[in-house]
């Protein structure tokens, strides 16, 4: 599965290797209370007017505070969906020899896939010969990234997304290491007018709905709710919204679901990945987890759904990511 998104939680990521397993695949939408699949960001990434000719050597600043020499960027690996969504979207989506597991979008599909769960295999990057490797700084183990560097691969750590402000910052670190930060600007400056314009489409609303975000796997019995930190705040906010997990008071990222803090959160609509919710049975399933029924979101079943390999990116598509949310958490009113 996904991404999740770039910033993964250390609790989310243990969960994730446990259950990815369980969760690959294409399999059909979930559909709403009225039976129709619900809308979802487009799974395509549309890449910049031309491409950029990168401009190497380089030597970047990484996030975990190592200086990084780029030589050359023929063949580039990137370790997370969101970080290959943003070399694909620069234009530079022919230099990628391989994905891992979380990046879904349809042109990184017939890549070969260098991880196993959410863990890096070393000899599947290092058979691959990669001249740079983007990585994120939860990817791992240690010792898999600490045998690629030994190789004498240069590996540049991004700092990871908390919400939409880190969308820009992610996209120029990525850009400045593949030696192309023209486009990068652009390509900045192209995803925050877009989300802007999103922003200005909010239908006005007096009260603020009360947002809960749920990660689901049912195949695992694994039931958490998005508390402070849990990376969703951001869009849940750009939407109009309030994050009813962690304006009731949960602090860690996700905590597992319970009927107390489902009455306690009291959501008016309910956020999902699309598996998640595949995974439960659809929203007929939702509903019968305990404390849903009994929550404003459950009662009018109004679910958010979006592909899991969008919705926490924060990268190039987060203004297709927002709009979807904006479509679902306000049919009819939303333009």
């Amino acid at each position: 599965m996904r991404r999740l998104r770039t910033r993964l939680t250390g609790a989310l990521l243990a969960v994730l290797a446990l259950t990815a397993a369980g969760c690959g695949g294409a399999s059909p939408s979930p559909t709403d209370a009225l039976g129709t699949a619900p809308k979802v960001a487009a799974n395509r990434v549309e890449p910049l007017a031309g491409t950029p000719d990168p401009d190497l050597p380089v030597t970047v600043r990484s996030a975990d505070g190592r200086k990084v020499t780029v030589a050359k960027a023929e063949r580039v690996l990137p370790l997370s969906g969101s970080l290959s969504e943003i070399v694909f979207t620069l234009g530079l989506g022919d230099r990628v020899v391989a994905r891992d597991i979380t990046a879904t979008f349809t042109q990184a599909a017939k890549l070969p896939v260098v991880t196993r769960g959410h863990d890096v295999s070393a000899e599947s990057v290092l058979s691959l010969r990669p001249d740079l490797v983007l990585a994120e700084s939860t990817t791992g183990p240690a010792e898999a990234m600490d045998q690629i560097r030994a190789a004498g691969i240069p590996v540049l750590v991004v700092a990871p997304a908390q919400g939409l402000d880190d969308v820009g910052p992610r996209i120029e670190a990525v850009a400045g290491a593949l030696g192309v930060r023209a486009a990068g600007e652009e390509l900045t400056e192209r995803t925050r007018d877009r989300i802007a314009a999103v922003r200005k489409e909010v239908p006005p609303h007096g009260e603020k709905p009360r947002v809960a975000f749920l990660y689901l796997r049912g195949s695992a019995s694994v039931y958490l709710i998005g508390g402070k930190g849990s990376g969703a705040g951001s869009l849940i906010k750009a939407a109009g919204g309030i994050d009813a997990g962690a304006e009731s008071g949960l602090t860690k990222d996700f905590t597992a679901i319970t009927s107390e803090a489902l009455v306690k959160a009291a959501p008016d609509a309910i956020l999902v990945m699309s598996k998640g919710l595949e995974s439960v049975g659809g929203v007929d399933g939702l509903v019968r987890i305990p404390g849903v029924a009994e929550t404003p979101a459950g009662m009018e079943r109004r679910v958010v759904s979006i592909e899991d390999g969008a919705l926490l990116s924060y990268g190039p598509r987060t203004d297709q990511v927002l709009r979807s949310v904006v479509e679902q958490l306000y049919p009819g009113d939303a333009t």
